[in-house]
């Protein structure tokens, strides 16, 4: 999961680009001095998603629309997710949807200050 994670975040930053070669599971095993089987899954696992195919003999390659798969994925799943846990927090702590909100906002205005 770790490595289909880095994989995917370096495709959301430009680190590889539509149809570009990523490393093989050797190459990701030495980098992280991990089993290559176990860098073999990573990359399978983005394989069946779509998000990576690959070309026999050559090895894998970043899909068309490898980006846009991996935004989807993350606010469907990861974000939905991280927001679920954080209104029930607030909800535990008797918080406001507007202070919720105002929360929100602040933090979203320091991202944008850095």
């Amino acid at each position: 999961m770790q490595i289909a994670e880095w994989i995917e975040t370096e495709i959301m930053k430009g680190s590889f680009e539509s149809d570009q070669k990523v490393y093989s599971q050797y190459q990701l095993a030495e980098m992280y001095t991990i089993n290559p089987a176990t860098a073999a899954k990573g990359l399978n696992l983005l394989a069946d998603e779509g998000i990576l195919f690959k070309k026999r003999g050559l090895g894998m390659f970043v899909s068309v629309h490898a980006k846009e798969m991996i935004i989807n994925k993350r606010k469907n799943q990861t974000l939905k997710r991280l927001v679920q846990e954080v209104v029930l927090e607030a909800s535990r702590l008797q918080m406001s949807e507007d202070e919720l909100i105002e929360m929100i906002r602040a933090v979203q205005n320091e991202e944008g200050e850095q």
